[in-house]
């Protein structure tokens, strides 16, 4: 899938995002499952376990979520609100090491497997 792909489908705010979260889910799960996740929504646990997978670097797949969370290009399920912080758990204390996302927010924590996030369009 390509950027300029994405830019004819759907009018998308940051295409470069959506595409690093389409080719985390298409190489974690195939095509079909990818398009059908964007689609009805996936999990941000689903997401995480995908991205996390790639050969990249922690910090680099941490950025890619965290940009697809905040583009605005995804629909967020429950509706969280205009407040929240994205929490990092790490895999142990003093690790830089990002295993998971938490969402709070005022009225309270989300944990990802809480989360679902669809394309909006």
């Amino acid at each position: 899938m390509t950027v300029s792909w994405l830019n004819r489908a759907r009018k998308v705010k940051d295409p470069e995002a959506v595409a690093a979260i389409m080719s985390a889910l298409r190489e974690a799960h195939g095509d079909n499952v990818a398009r059908a996740f964007l689609a009805d929504g996936v999990s941000l646990a689903a997401l995480v376990d995908a991205v996390f997978s790639l050969p990249i670097k922690n910090s680099v797949a941490v950025r890619a979520i965290a940009r697809a969370f905040e583009s605005g290009d995804f629909v967020i399920s429950p509706d969280i609100g205009p407040l929240w912080h994205v929490k990092y758990v790490c895999s142990h204390p003093g690790s830089m090491t990002v295993v998971d996302l938490v969402v709070l927010t005022p009225e309270r924590t989300f944990t990802s497997t809480e989360i679902s996030m669809r394309l909006r369009g």
